[in-house]
């Protein structure tokens, strides 16, 4: 804790700020995971929850791309904290219909799919707005305690939002999901504004070019396009291991519910330790290529590892590894890819890896279903393990990734603007090359 405070207080005072609207944040997310599905299943039943489930995936897939160009049009902290405070007018609502004993579905999803446009352009915006408010030197440690804030607030949250169904109903947790989004959207007011990027995308460009911009500038470059496919195809087999397959993992071996929130803890507990230090180490220690390539074959194996096992310890080990993996691979890669990318399109670019998220998201558990329905929940645990390693193969073939990653900070910074300038109605000159 000591050395948490050291490194805290060399950041500034906005970045701290995202920091403590980061943990709010996704304490509330967590607590709102367990009490809306709870309030609707209470109500609906499994009915209910698969069209509230469908619709929200379906609102955030098509809102994604769409509002992908706010990111880079104003500035982003603004853009955080009006879309929590939206946020919070709706869960308010949600909280008094709850507190009146008043449900319908298709008000409720409604007002929720109002929270999902404005996570749309929260989401991108928080994830790219680290690299504005630290020096591109202190940009891995930053992620770290950014990764650190948000991995505590899925840590506790989803125990907190059970505590609050458990001793007081779904009104009171949903009363608690308004105050904790109200003290992430006060603390994102009090994140100083950057100057003025000469940059930045003009809020008047016309919205077609810029959204289409962002998108060719993903596919046109080759680092970035195959990047992002590889990705896709881990992010297939890796998604149903953190969803759909770890409950039925838990039920196969005859565990409580307590073992699931084990688990859940797990993984929260491994990106802690990989976010709060344990990334840097290794990527010091074996380089970043190394680490995060080692990290993707360690998951696979820990993956392989729960399919296999029948001790519930050894259960929750592996999903500590799989944390821990997840922590390395997005800290050394996202560092990179946000530096590399010109501040005036970081949001639309990261909306683009958002939404790939998103549909694999919806593809990897119909994958798993499908497995499901010939083999057992262990054994598609150990196919997707291997899967998900087979797939972290191709990284291997992605042109110029190994030779990017080991790029010091200063170096990378700008990389793909000096590289593809046309890409971002840039101007080439041989000054531009490094």
């Amino acid at each position: 804790m000591k050395a948490l405070r050291a490194r805290l207080v060399t950041h500034p005072p906005a970045f701290r700020a995202l920091l403590l609207s980061d943990v709010a944040m996704q304490l509330a997310m967590m607590v709102g995971q367990v009490a809306i599905p709870w309030w609707i299943s209470d109500h609906g039943g499994a009915v209910h929850l698969a069209i509230y489930g469908t619709v929200m995936a379906i609102t955030m897939l098509i809102s994604l791309p769409l509002l992908a160009p706010v990111g880079d049009r104003w500035p982003k902290s603004r853009l955080i904290a009006s879309s929590l405070a939206l946020f919070s007018v709706v869960t308010l609502i949600l909280a008094l219909l709850a507190s009146f004993d008043y449900y319908d579905l298709w008000l409720v999803i409604a007002l929720k799919a109002l929270s999902v446009t404005a996570n749309a352009v929260l989401g991108p915006a928080s994830f790219s707005i680290a690299a504005e408010l630290v020096p591109p030197e202190r940009l891995s440690d930053g992620l770290g305690l950014q990764k650190s804030a948000q991995a505590i607030g899925r840590l506790v949250g989803p125990a907190l939002g059970g505590l609050a169904l458990a001793l007081f109903g779904t009104a009171a947790a949903l009363w608690l999901h308004v105050l904790l989004l109200v003290i992430a959207s006060l603390a994102a007011w009090r994140i100083i504004v950057p100057p003025a990027d000469p940059h930045r995308a003009s809020s008047h460009e016309p919205w077609w070019p810029a959204l289409r911009a962002g998108f060719l500038a993903k596919w046109r470059i080759p680092l970035e396009r195959y990047w992002t496919a590889t990705a896709f195809l881990m992010m297939l087999f890796f998604l149903p291991v953190l969803g759909l397959l770890m409950p039925l993992k838990v039920r196969e071996l005859g565990l409580s519910g307590a073992w699931l929130g084990a688990c859940e803890a797990g993984i929260s507990f491994g990106m802690l330790i990989g976010s709060l230090g344990g990334a840097d180490w290794l990527s010091h220690r074996f380089g970043r290529f190394r680490a995060s390539f080692g990290a993707m074959m360690g998951s696979g194996l820990a993956q392989m590892l729960v399919g296999a096992t029948t001790s519930p310890y050894l259960l929750v080990l592996g999903f500590v590894v799989v944390g821990l993996s997840l922590a390395v691979v997005q800290m050394v890669g996202q560092t990179h890819r946000m530096l590399a990318m010109p501040p005036d399109f970081r949001a639309r670019m990261t909306a683009v890896n958002m939404m790939v998220l998103q549909i694999a998201g919806a593809l990897g558990p119909m994958l798993a279903g499908w497995g499901l329905l010939y083999i057992t929940a262990g054994q598609v645990y150990l196919l997707f393990g291997f899967s998900y390693g087979f797939a972290a193969l191709g990284f291997l073939r992605v042109p110029g990734y190994r030779n990017f990653l080991e790029l010091d900070h200063e170096a990378v910074k700008g990389w793909y603007g000096r590289f593809y300038p046309q890409l971002f109605g840039k101007e080439s000159s041989a000054a531009d090359k490094p």
